[in-house]
């Protein structure tokens, strides 16, 4: 079987819109919205490490992922190796 490939590139790029719509708007709204906006960090972050899971499920290694994230492969695990494929 074949290696699957997903194109997220139009859909990442959808995402950022989206978010900096949503502090365009916050920068027109009440206080208490501004608080909403940043409860996306959680989400964002938990997006990552999901993404990183499942990167490491296909079998690429952390020096791959690091490279992708712009920080050093140690890095990469120590931040996100806490999942079933941790290792190697």
């Amino acid at each position: 079987m074949g290696r699957r490939t997903v194109e997220t590139g139009e859909y990442v790029a959808f995402a950022r819109r989206i978010i900096r719509a949503a502090g365009e708007r916050v920068a027109q709204a009440d206080d208490w919205e501004l608080s909403e906006l940043l409860s996306l960090r959680d989400d964002v972050e938990a997006a990552i490490a999901r993404g990183v899971e499942g990167l490491r499920e296909q079998g690429h290694s952390w020096q791959y992922i690091g490279t992708a994230l712009g920080i050093r492969r140690q890095s990469a695990q120590e931040r996100y190796g806490r999942g079933p494929n941790a290792g190697a």
